[in-house]
């Protein structure tokens, strides 16, 4: 595998097309060695075939709002690979989506989904249609028109779509109730579903969850443990809501949250189920600001424009968005002093936040390996659904516990150093890639 080579076409084939870029270069610098010494790779040219969706397809989104204004967006769904099971992976409704996003958070789901060991490949989806502000009929409106063209593409065994960002159980509802509508079948097409018609208990909270538990192994490992620790967390939507529920139930205490207009810095702790509660209200009113929260509780104070990464902590856990922690607050983070680092969105470090808290060997965990708790109860729904039936919350809890123990265990192996430094991000990248490559080539190569 030439590194050089392969980058150099990687930019060349992708131009304007900066997350994807850095998505994939991430992969290609941790893998390096240990695809030179195994040459089986490169003889299936596995590197450059996992690199290129096996499709893309874009889509004119046309709804009717409010005032019987006609409205025009873009719909995307970026089916990136296969080799281990259906397209798996989220739909983001938010005005930053663009091909870029879709294809960096296809790949990234590729590895996430292969680290879960169930059958699951990687895809994406979206548009940038904004509900923000919308009534809930505008929103019924797009979400149909949205899924009368997606659903020419999915399929219960073909692609199985998910909530993401500004997608949660009402849109979701809205779009199987048109799937139905147009197939003339109740099938596990989509996951994220209401409990009455397919759903599954733990889901809205499981990527706080996992993300937790994922923590709880990297503590272990230096033993560790979470009670008493002081964690600073970006975001309140619904990622910060199951990681806050966590969190507290473990004895971790949360000190701040934040938003686009700021964060709250809450001394007392936001662990009490008032003030988690809160926080599952802010972002159910979609106002998309987390000030109100300091008015709420006198405990709390409102810094606004500033991130929560100015606040000293043990613990940083960002769940809002890609590219959310960079550099700058990287070396800040390490001056007062964190000790683990988690990304609970996707990719939501700058790659120079990344190396930055790796020279200075803090504890960071890559959101492909620490925030696959969602995707993997989103595959405990399919189980569910293809079984007809549904199982406990004890059941799914535990059964996510033990898919995040075993990803960090998969971690661990593949990305311990010899000066005993655990590289997530190389270990999370080499598990996910093997069991991705090995059934590539099992499947051989279509002619």
């Amino acid at each position: 595998m030439d590194l050089k080579k392969l980058t150099a076409e990687l930019e060349a084939k992708n131009p304007g097309q900066p997350l994807y870029i850095q998505a994939a270069k991430e992969v290609l610098e941790t893998i390096v060695d240990f695809v030179n010494e195994n040459p089986k790779y490169d003889k299936y040219a596995i590197v450059e075939r996992i690199l290129e969706p096996e499709r893309i397809i874009k889509f004119k989104v046309t709804w009717v709002d409010d005032k019987g204004q006609i409205q025009v967006n873009r719909g995307y769904r970026v089916q990136h690979n296969m080799a281990i099971g259906p397209y798996k992976g989220g739909i983001r409704f938010h005005p930053t989506v663009t091909e870029d996003t879709m294809k960096f958070l296809a790949f990234e789901q590729t590895f996430k989904n292969s680290l879960t060991t169930l059958p699951m490949g990687g895809g994406k989806g979206g548009s940038d249609f904004d509900p923000k502000g919308k009534s809930e009929g505008e929103v019924m409106r797009f979400c149909q028109s949205f899924m009368t063209e997606l659903q020419k593409y999915i399929g219960a065994d073909t692609d199985v779509p998910a909530g993401d960002i500004g997608v949660g159980g009402r849109e979701i509802g809205f779009m199987y109730g048109q799937y139905k509508r147009l197939r003339g079948e109740h099938v596990g097409v989509l996951t994220g579903k209401g409990l009455e018609w397919g759903g599954s208990l733990v889901r809205p909270e499981a990527t706080g969850f996992g993300a937790v538990y994922f923590l709880e192994g990297m503590l272990a490992t230096k033993k560790d443990q979470l009670k008493g620790k002081r964690v600073v967390i970006s975001g309140f939507g619904n990622v910060a809501w199951g990681t806050a529920l966590k969190l507290a139930e473990l004895g971790a205490k949360l000190v701040a949250i934040s938003g686009p207009d700021g964060y709250i810095l809450d001394e007392e702790g936001i662990t009490t189920p008032e003030k988690i509660a809160y926080m599952d209200e802010l972002n159910a009113t979609r106002n998309n600001v987390v000030a109100p929260f300091a008015d709420k509780f006198k405990s709390a104070k409102f810094f606004a424009g500033e991130k929560s990464w100015v606040v000293p902590c043990d613990i940083a856990m960002t769940c809002a968005i890609q590219n959310e922690l960079d550099g700058k607050y990287a070396e800040l983070l390490v001056k007062n002093g964190v000790q683990y680092v988690v990304e609970v969105s996707n990719m939501g470090c700058t790659a120079d936040a990344v190396a930055v808290l790796q020279n200075a060997n803090v504890n960071f965990a890559p959101g492909k390996a620490a925030n696959a708790g969602g995707v993997a109860t989103s595959g405990l729904e399919m189980s569910q659904n293809a079984m007809h039936l549904s199982w406990t919350a004890k059941e799914v809890d535990e059964k996510l516990h033990g898919i995040m123990n075993s990803i960090h265990d998969n971690c661990v192996k593949h990305g311990t150093e010899k000066n005993g430094y655990i590289n997530y991000v190389k270990g999370a990248n080499i598990a996910g890639f093997i069991k991705v490559a090995e059934a590539m080539i099992a499947q051989g190569v279509a002619y």
